[in-house]
């Protein structure tokens, strides 16, 4: 994938300077003061549809925004104090459920926020709109390095919102030694206590990688090899679980699981018996970005929204408190020191240049993958009812047994 190795050298690029440590400024101009904590540009006309009575519907991942949990900035009240605009915010918890929500038409999403290969994926299928970007000038402040990647080369559809990796998270009392490899999710030794990704592009990825291939599959006969790999972890695997491992990790309710390094950063700082740790075969590099639906009635008031977030203090509230790495340079400039020289957060050149970035799959791979993960599902669903109907059997068998042996007896006493 020549294009993504153009992206990560570009990146290795912005690791590189910012080991110089060179200042920046968080905003330029004339200021907008909002709140305490957050200002935006005077050169942008913020309040046209304060009288429009608008509710924007912004559909995003769980725990993905700084929205006044745990003393955070709200950002969400402060759009809608700026603009007099309100907004209706969900989440969900995977590319494939937005996906579906969208494809059926049960919702209208003016804003929504979807991974690397599914940007592609929804653009190819006519489901997003293109951004008039003299709505967005705030887009020039995105490095480059984060822009014209194969799923939308031209960024017709999207602005970048955060980028990351995927890694190990481990409880290092459950675990005797750091993990290196994605071949410890399926260490027998930890069975039953491993979470895994619940949905098929992720869990893929990782038992891809494990296998030394590709995570973006170049045939089915491909696809076959790597599920049959997924179906081998099985049995050592706790539950299939996406947004909750969050919580189970920071529980102590298992030893490991793949999970996003932004959270991992959260995690650890919740729970200091928490690790984190890049696998040695390679890991996933996903740009989650800004996009607005086709059918959104709400077009300009959407890339108002996105021009809002992409603001310097917007974003900086936003990455301080979800831990994501930021794709706006002078946010990047202004993070603390402890997040801005992360290995977690802003890997280094090893990391980076074994990191792979989704691409938009075809039809046939794709379908196989989603067939063949929903086979493997059904499978351990079905093998638990087969055990059942089993066991109902044999509970009746012994019934009658029992029966029989009782008339049985009946009779030769009568006898």
């Amino acid at each position: 994938m020549k294009h993504c190795v153009r992206k990560s050298a570009a990146l290795l690029a912005v690791l590189a300077l910012a080991l110089t440590g060179a200042p920046g400024v968080l905003a330029e101009g004339e200021q907008i003061q909002v709140s305490e904590d957050i200002s935006v540009s005077a050169d942008y006309d913020w309040t046209r549809f304060a009288d429009d009575g608008i509710t924007l519907n912004v559909y995003n991942w769980g725990l993905y925004i700084s929205d006044g949990s745990d003393d955070s900035v709200n950002v969400l009240s402060a759009f809608e104090d700026l603009t007099g605009i309100k907004v209706n915010y969900t989440t969900f918890d995977s590319n494939e459920s937005l996906y579906a929500k969208l494809k059926s038409g049960g919702a209208t999403y003016d804003v929504i926020v979807p991974s690397d290969y599914m940007v592609g994926k929804m653009a190819a299928e006519g489901m997003l709109a293109p951004l008039d970007f003299a709505n967005i000038p705030n887009f020039a402040g995105v490095g480059e390095e984060y822009l014209g990647w194969d799923f939308d080369p031209d960024n017709t559809y999207s602005v970048p919102y955060t980028w990351g990796t995927t890694g190990l998270i481990y409880n290092t009392t459950l675990v005797d030694e750091a993990p290196t490899s994605w071949a410890a999710l399926w260490d027998v030794q930890y069975a039953n206590n491993v979470l895994m990704f619940n949905n098929s592009r992720d869990a893929y990825a990782i038992a891809a990688k494990k296998l030394g291939y590709s995570l973006n599959p170049a045939s089915v006969e491909e696809v076959d090899i790597i599920m049959e790999e997924l179906k081998a972890q099985k049995s050592v695997v706790q539950a299939y679980v996406m947004d909750e491992i969050f919580d189970k990790m920071e529980g102590g309710e298992a030893a490991m699981a793949p999970y996003y390094a932004g959270d991992a950063l959260t995690m650890i700082d919740e729970n200091p018996d928490l690790a984190f740790v890049h696998p040695s075969e390679g890991v996933n590099f996903f740009v989650d970005s800004m996009c607005v639906p086709a059918n959104s009635k709400n077009k300009e008031a959407a890339e108002l929204f996105i021009n809002y977030m992409c603001e310097p203090s917007v974003g900086l509230a936003n990455c301080d408190y979800i831990g994501y790495s930021t794709p706006i340079t002078a946010v990047w400039e202004q993070l603390d020191d402890d997040l801005k020289y992360s290995e977690i957060a802003y890997p280094g050149e090893e990391v980076m240049a074994k990191a792979e970035v989704f691409s938009t799959l075809p039809d046939e791979v794709n379908a196989a993958m989603d067939a063949q993960w929903s086979e493997m599902k059904s499978y351990e669903e079905g093998g638990s009812g087969w055990m059942v109907v089993v066991m109902l059997l044999l509970a009746i068998a012994v019934s009658f047994f029992n029966i029989w042996r009782k008339l049985r007896k009946k009779a030769r006493d009568n006898y």
